[in-house]
């Protein structure tokens, strides 16, 4: 009889352990999806993320389309997101084919601990901004997305090449990003993101004319955004 005790035993024992395994998974698991906390700043609480938070749309933002559209995209991005990246393609088709009545707008929501390189070169985007005005900036933007392989892996060296290609001035973009001047710029729409609730990129929040806003989260498919887009034009 003393020799069943250790199988009866074992029985409780392996359910406990696989508990363990299973409970250590889902942190495993669930921890990359987020965005990273940017050092030296903290996350908005949980409790307080609202999409009512989102900074409303002005002339210091990066819009594609029509500024006085009926529908209003901003978007939270991450320039080496795979997901951002595809998103990126059918943001130009959403714009183009709603002709005048859906603007895109463009933020920076680098994630930190996924992709280190993203943080500079959102400030690369923001210095073809300042130098070639907003056209220069989605030139820079679309070339950027178009040859990044993503997942951090774009060569820092092409943020000068894609400079060049796109016709600024590379003295001045050189000067313009290896002075920091928009670091600020972009951790304000990365913690503008997290206040909306923003848990991963690309996230995006549609705007009606009413002011209604309306969660876009992850990489959709053109005819979910357009699904969401037509119950803002009502």
């Amino acid at each position: 009889m003393e020799n069943e005790k250790p199988n009866k035993l074992s029985i409780p024992l392996a359910i406990v352990f696989s508990g363990i395994l299973v409970a250590g998974a889902v942190v495993y698991t669930k921890a990359p999806a987020g965005p990273s906390q940017v050092a030296g700043a903290n996350q908005p609480s949980k409790t307080q993320n609202s999409l009512d938070n989102v900074r409303p749309v002005s002339d210091e933002d990066h819009i594609r389309g029509n500024p006085k559209a009926e529908v209003v995209i901003v978007e939270y991005s991450d320039t080496e997101c795979p997901f951002c990246k595809m998103f990126h393609n059918t943001m130009k088709q959403v714009v183009a084919e709603y002709d005048g009545r859906v603007a895109w707008v463009y933020r920076h929501f680098p994630l930190d601990q996924l992709h280190p390189k993203a943080r500079k070169e959102a400030e690369a985007l923001e210095c073809a901004g300042e130098l070639g005005g907003n056209d220069k900036f989605w030139a820079y933007t679309d070339r950027l997305y178009e040859i990044t392989p993503a997942n951090n892996g774009l060569d820092p060296q092409e943020l000068q090449n894609i400079a060049a290609f796109v016709g600024l001035d590379l003295p001045s973009f050189n000067e313009c990003l290896s002075s920091g001047k928009y670091a600020d710029k972009v951790e304000e729409d990365a913690q503008n993101a997290f206040a909306t609730g923003g848990g991963g990129t690309p996230w995006s929040i549609v705007i009606a004319k009413n002011g209604a806003k309306y969660e876009l989260s992850g990489a959709q498919s053109i005819s979910a955004i357009k699904q969401i887009v037509e119950q803002a034009m009502q």
